[in-house]
């Protein structure tokens, strides 16, 4: 029995040092070194969220992303999850008609068809980046309140565009809060 224990209990303590101690610090270092900021959380320069969650924008100077459906407040990262609402489900429904009417109500004279993004919630409810089509769709509310061209907003866009992975695979994307960070310089 002592021959069977010693070893299984000094493999037990190796590999424990190994994969609980000496991995994750080997794979901190290496991504502190290489990719910092990430690592870090892609925390705000304020340190108050991060560009990989969605942030709350009504104003219509700002685009505005996906909705969120987490509670008790938009966005909130310790209660990710989508609604589940099934698309039979009425309460799915009215929430669409109301971002329908929010954002027609928001540029009356725009007569794009809306982007399914702007109206539905993202599986975690955070979220932090639309469609191009979603922004584009916004291109002139948002020049018009900040008072610049629209060319000027539609550059923007296409500047921090976010191009489909591999060149196929899902879909063109811009991170909402970037674009608005970026338009800010503009007031």
């Amino acid at each position: 029995m002592k021959s069977i224990l010693r070893p299984a209990l000094v493999l037990f303590i190796v590999l424990t040092i190994i994969c609980c101690v000496a991995y994750p610090f080997a794979m901190t270092g290496v991504g502190q070194l290489l990719f910092p900021h990430q690592v870090s959380g892609s925390l705000l320069p304020d340190g108050k969220g991060s560009e990989l969650i969605g942030q709350e924008f009504s104003s219509p100077k700002y685009f505005w992303g996906r909705l969120s459906t987490t509670s008790p407040m938009p966005y909130n990262a310790t209660s990710s999850g989508g609604s589940n609402n099934a698309p039979s489900n009425p309460a799915l429904g009215d929430e669409i008609k109301g971002r329908i009417a929010a954002l027609k109500a928001a540029d009356p004279a725009n007569t794009l068809p809306i982007p399914v993004d702007l109206v539905t919630s993202s599986a975690s409810g955070l979220d932090p980046e639309i469609s191009l089509a979603a922004a584009y769709y916004q291109v002139d509310r948002v020049a018009r309140e900040r008072k610049i061209t629209p060319a000027i907003v539609r550059q923007t866009v296409d500047k921090l565009g976010t191009p489909q992975y591999f060149g196929f695979f899902g879909e063109a994307r811009v991170n909402v809060l970037a674009l608005n960070m970026a338009l800010d310089q503009y007031r």
